[in-house]
């Protein structure tokens, strides 16, 4: 039976097929150019001359006792390669060069998964049954036949990702003891990024509103149009006079919840409001009426009740908002550099991949 690698992400069914599969029954034998894995029990072949060989696989890289072959790479970077070339023509070069980062992506792989074994990090069956819980959830999948049906469509079985969730809370688990546990985020530093960013704490500014319609529509015919805008530029004069706003709109207006409520639009922000009746709001001043506004539906009065400038947030409201930004931040800086302190302390060999790839 053959064995895909995938690749998983947590909390969404977006699953990577990670291109070939690896033939279980591979052994190491030596090359001049290169370690090479040959098939058990292949049929002998004629010699081919060195430059007219192509290599299939080869031991690419170790890393402490584990080994990257080229096989590997190319499996783990074909997806990129393929979404690369929907995109643009790619060269040798271009193709070589996504194959060399999946190698640096791989050799972190590979230690990482090492640190967990020595770390003995073990993730219990209710870690993953919760895990697979906030994917049904997040995903809006009722059942676990939904969630196997939807994962068969990615290519997938049910088991198969269910190991890469337990692979990717084993990397959380890792990711606290190394670097989340390490990292601290002090009131100083919240109160700076809060002042540096105010304008992202300040809440947009607010507008109250009423408003008196008058129906047409796209049926009504040219003699009832007529009709309406002569009585709504009567009473849109009264309007302008001074008479109230939301007596004239209780008497006036064809939208039902206006004559309850006088017109009133409540309170909301920029961009809550239809966009032709936005704009006209936006122009007003508070208590200015304006001209009879078109929509396809009818015509509107608008008055703007008040403005309400945007406040600023207080500290204390967003603090906790702040500190996991600064934490995530300062998770991810320190993450990069547990990674160098991780690679730099292991035995990791890399063969010259020129002439393989």
């Amino acid at each position: 039976m053959k064995q895909c690698t995938l690749t998983a992400v947590t909390a969404t069914l977006t699953i990577l097929l990670a291109g070939g599969c690896a033939s279980n029954n591979a052994t190491a034998t030596k090359d001049p150019a290169a370690e090479t894995l040959t098939t058990k029990h292949s049929s002998p072949t004629p010699e081919v001359p060195k430059k007219q060989q192509k290599v299939t696989n080869a031991i690419i890289a170790t890393v402490n006792d584990d080994i990257i072959t080229l096989h590997d790479i190319n499996r783990e970077a074909q997806p990129a390669i393929s979404e690369a070339e929907k995109k643009r023509a790619l060269i040798d070069a271009d193709r070589n060069q996504i194959r060399r980062t999946t190698l640096d992506r791989l050799i972190e792989k590979k230690l990482t998964e090492q640190k967990i074994k020595e770390l003995s990090i073990k993730v219990s069956e209710e870690e993953i049954r919760q895990a697979i819980d906030d994917v049904r959830k997040q995903n809006n999948i009722t059942s676990q036949e939904a969630l196997v049906t939807a994962l068969a469509g990615q290519g997938l079985s049910f088991d198969q990702y269910r190991e890469q969730l337990k692979e990717q809370i084993e990397k959380l688990k890792l990711v606290s003891i190394e670097v989340r546990s390490k990292v601290h985020v002090g009131e100083t530093e919240m109160r700076e990024y809060y002042a540096a960013n105010l304008p992202k704490y300040t809440e947009d500014e607010s507008y109250n509103a009423r408003h008196i319609f008058f129906k047409t529509g796209e049926k009504a015919s040219t003699d009832e149009i007529q009709r309406s805008r002569a009585t709504a530029l009567a009473v849109l004069a009264d309007a302008k006079s001074g008479k109230d706003f939301a007596e004239l709109a209780k008497k006036f207006s064809e939208d039902p919840a206006a004559r309850k409520d006088g017109g009133n639009l409540g309170s909301f922000k920029k961009g809550d409001m239809q966009p032709d009746l936005e704009k006209v709001i936006l122009s007003l001043k508070p208590g200015e009426v304006s001209e009879l506004v078109t929509t396809p539906i009818g015509l509107h009065i608008i008055k703007l009740e008040a403005r309400v400038t945007g406040t600023i947030k207080p500290f204390e409201s967003v603090k906790s908002e702040i500190e996991e930004i600064l934490y995530r931040k300062k998770s991810e800086e320190r993450f990069s550099q547990w990674v160098k302190e991780l690679r730099s302390s292991a035995s990791i060999e890399i063969k010259e991949l020129d002439g393989l790839l």
